[in-house]
């Protein structure tokens, strides 16, 4: 498989980590019925497109840039949806994540 495929699902990988991580918290404890069906749904298809992807990318790259996006999402929608800190020390490690993420997909050859 080209490059370009892989990294598109590895990254759909990272956006349902983020939606499996936010929708924890509308469980409340897996005791709501709908929030935690559709969490472990999301579960499910994160590690699913993650393991596809690990069939094209390196274990390490993949694991580091799917749980990257999964903190760097569920950081912001921390900031927007529960009222989490914005301080600038904050925004600045987020943004190192992002520049982590950045690099792996720029130093890692293509799949």
């Amino acid at each position: 498989m080209s490059s370009g495929p892989v990294w598109i699902v590895l990254f759909i990988a990272g956006l349902c980590e983020v939606g499996w991580a936010v929708g924890m918290k509308y469980t409340e404890g897996f005791s709501r019925l709908w929030p935690s069906v559709w969490t472990v749904l999301g579960m499910v298809a994160s590690v699913l497109l993650l393991s596809w992807s690990l069939k094209s990318l390196p274990l390490g790259t993949a694991y580091a840039v799917w749980t990257g996006i999964g903190a760097v999402g569920t950081a912001i929608l921390g900031i927007y949806l529960f009222e989490e800190s914005r301080e600038v020390a904050r925004l600045l490690c987020i943004g190192l994540i992002v520049a982590g993420i950045v690099g792996l997909k720029v130093l890692t050859p293509d799949a």
